[in-house]
């Protein structure tokens, strides 16, 4: 197997909702807000060669299907599909890719399975041999979601991942797709259902924890739906990678692609070894 770290379309946000409520007097000092209080973000995929013979893509970040004005709200820093370059850089093309696994369905994670935006064109998917696989229950959410988080997913895409005849519904710890090759764990703090992937000692950790800054326990993001559950399942699976030497992966920090996790004399996790890519490894 080769692990690549592949990315896709970059985002400035609002770095107060990214910390939820930390002070800006502490997560300023991690990342440099810009003036109108933004920080960088990747839209980090993970994508794994042979694995038992598949390519498999976990993640397809936001992509570039954002009309130009919601392109600008969203802080979207490019206007082509960064993703297709980096497939490209890894001997790729979207057509290779024959599993594209999936945490959850908001934009930022999964906004890439669709085309790049074209005035007057409707929303379009790519990975056209690709099967599609998400946690049932999100699947679920997706299908009814609450008003809170109604604005992150993308209407489209739902109904086109049914019409494609590929999308694999996956309840519990394995996929009919993937096997034993690939292990998951859900999570329901940032969203419910949140599907956490593992795969030969790397797992993706999604929302859950978006990049190294979030590993600290109290930090999480506004966005959550449960912040007080999520730092609960955050203890657990922190602990759990920390004993098994499991190494997190992530999709959000700008710096940072994958760590081991480290626990101090006083109970407080962080992270060691970190790397800003993979290529091959």
């Amino acid at each position: 197997m080769e692990f690549w770290s592949l990315t896709g379309n970059s985002q400035w946000l609002d770095g107060g909702a990214m910390f939820g409520n930390a002070p800006r007097a502490l997560w300023s000092r991690w990342i440099a807000p810009d003036a109108e209080n933004r920080i960088p973000l990747a839209c980090r995929c993970l994508l794994v060669k042979d694995l038992d013979g598949r390519n498999v893509l976990f993640e397809t970040g936001i992509g570039a299907f954002f009309e130009p004005a919601l392109r600008e709200r969203y802080g979207v820093v490019e206007d082509r599909h960064v993703l297709l370059d980096s497939l490209a850089a890894a001997g790729l093309t979207h057509e290779d890719i024959d599993a594209v696994v999936l945490s959850h369905l908001h934009f930022d994670h999964a906004g890439g399975l669709l085309a790049a935006w074209e005035e007057g064109q409707p929303p379009r998917l790519l990975f056209p041999n690709a099967t599609f696989l998400v946690g049932g229950e999100h699947w679920r959410r997706a299908l009814k979601p609450h008003p809170r988080d109604r604005a992150s997913f993308v209407p489209e895409l739902q109904p086109l991942l049914e019409q494609s005849g590929r999308l694999e519904l996956v309840e519990g710890e394995h996929s009919k797709t993937l096997g034993e090759s690939v292990r998951f764990s859900y999570s329901d703090g940032h969203t419910p259902g949140l599907m956490l992937a593992e795969v030969a000692g790397v797992v993706f950790c999604a929302d859950l924890i978006p990049g190294c800054f979030w590993v600290h326990l109290p930090i999480t993001m506004g966005y959550d739906r449960y912040p007080e559950k999520l730092i609960d399942e955050k203890r657990a699976f922190l602990e759990d990678k920390l004993v098994r030497g499991v190494r997190l992966f992530f999709t959000h920090d700008h710096d940072c692609a994958a760590a081991r996790v480290v626990r101090d004399e006083r109970g407080r996790y962080g992270t060691a070894d970190e790397v800003r890519e993979l290529r091959g490894a």
